[in-house]
């Protein structure tokens, strides 16, 4: 697949590490923004239909943040495995439903959502390397 110049390079300074790290940061951007502004996140991501734009509404919120952030620091702080990014890229697969579903099919949140869908799919994509950097090589 790769010629041995940049297959060298690849396993060479990308380490299992440093995809975590990766994987951690949309955690602790889009929760942090969620734990810190709770309202602004609800104004901007939330269809007006289903606003509340209450202190109910900014707790959640800042609750969904925290437990984000939580997660993060987790991802971050973790030692993983081969076996952990492939769980972690499988268990990130409902998560596409989720936001299909509730930008298209029952519009609770807008077009902002996609923030979520890339952040999603890039940690899809950086599990799915991590597995694969983290194989057995020669």
């Amino acid at each position: 697949m790769f010629d041995t110049g940049v297959k060298s390079l690849y396993y060479r300074y990308m380490k299992p590490i440093h995809i975590q790290r990766l994987i951690a940061l949309p955690y602790l951007i889009l929760g942090g923004w969620c734990l810190i502004a709770p309202a602004m996140v609800e104004r901007l991501t939330v269809s007006p239909s289903y606003q509340h734009l209450s202190q109910t509404s900014a707790l959640m919120m800042g609750c969904f943040g925290a437990q984000a952030v939580l997660g993060g620091l987790f991802v971050w702080f973790s030692i993983f495995t081969r076996r952990t990014f492939l769980i972690y890229a499988i268990a990130l697969l409902p998560f596409f439903w989720f936001n299909y579903w509730f930008v298209f099919v029952v519009p609770v949140f807008n077009q902002w959502m996609a923030l979520d869908f890339i952040s999603n799919a890039a940690m899809l994509a950086l599990s799915l390397w991590g597995w694969r950097i983290s194989a057995p090589h020669p």
